[in-house]
């Protein structure tokens, strides 16, 4: 891999880690503001330590691991930073099964923002749908079977990948709706600085899930997404401190995240498929989406 592959790929996992964040960003501040002095300076230090060590720095070794169980813990760690040909291709061979997977996570999470979500209409069409939202399982349903009719005809593993996507959303988003409750509660009555910290880590924690899986998109080399998705929760702190009402004004900015989540899950189900695609590939498309809907944002504040 060239030096300015490896640049376009970070790059573009600084930006989808950034975009896909920005709900997380909003949260976080909403209940710094209700938190002391010493407590918000904590969160700000160590909770960064820790979304980018602990959940954004472990995470993709544990997706790794799921997918190759026989390389252990201690040799999931050591293979992704080995350059062993025999380790290469185990990895590889379970790229299918980790793609598919993260394919049918991301898309299920766009299909439930499209259908089912509170939104900015950025685009046509988008109102129509969220007016439709009962149709959001039966979508979700016949993507899932038509998927694992074809990969059962590949490999019954990556049927079962398939299904562990579709597991994982479900999982998450009931802590995501979970969390949101907590959060009005939080903000309307008086707890404890200590409770709010434990919430916001677990918010981190669930929010982080999408960014990573997102994240294999772009390249399934484990170093370079620690290093673009550490960098890009960074920029998330900075813009919870510094920047989020002026962020909460470019109003399209989650359309954007939320297309671009749908064209790399997309692309895992291709590439899970066999389709080759460019390493360039993801990068761009998700600079090109995200730029559209930041100048769709900005115009709409003239």
């Amino acid at each position: 891999m060239d030096i300015l592959s490896i640049i376009l790929i970070v790059s573009g996992l600084v930006l989808f880690e950034t975009i896909s964040s920005i709900d997380n960003a909003i949260i976080n501040a909403q209940v710094l503001s209700t938190m002391g002095e010493r407590a918000r300076k904590w969160f700000l230090l160590w909770g960064l330590l820790i979304a980018v060590f602990l959940i954004r720095g472990l995470l993709p070794f544990l997706i790794v691991w799921m997918a190759n169980p026989g390389l252990g813990a201690v040799g999931t760690l050591t293979a992704t930073f080995s350059s062993d040909p025999a380790v290469v291709k185990a990895i590889e061979n379970s790229a299918p099964i980790l793609l598919i997977g993260g394919g049918i996570f991301l898309i299920f999470l766009f299909f439930h923002w499209l259908f089912l979500e509170t939104k900015n209409f950025g685009l046509r069409g988008e109102r129509f749908l969220l007016s439709q939202g009962v149709w959001f399982y039966a979508v979700i349903s016949v993507i899932l079977s038509v998927v694992v009719w074809f990969a059962l005809k590949i490999n019954p593993l990556m049927a079962f990948g398939a299904v562990v996507g579709s597991t994982a959303f479900f999982i998450t988003h009931g802590f995501k709706q979970n969390a949101q409750e907590q959060e009005k509660k939080l903000l309307s009555t008086t707890r404890s600085d200590l409770s709010k910290i434990f919430y916001l880590e677990v918010i981190d924690a669930t929010f982080s899930i999408d960014g990573v899986i997102g994240a294999f998109a772009f390249t399934l080399v484990v170093p370079l997404i620690l290093l673009g998705n550490g960098i890009g929760a960074f920029v998330v702190r900075e813009v919870t401190i510094h920047n989020i009402e002026r962020i909460k004004k470019y109003i399209f900015l989650k359309n954007g995240a939320m297309y671009s989540i749908f064209f790399l899950g997309v692309i895992m189900l291709l590439d899970s498929f066999g389709v080759n695609i460019p390493s360039w590939f993801s990068p761009v498309v998700t600079a090109l989406v995200v730029g559209y809907f930041f100048l769709k944002s900005k115009k709409a504040l003239d």
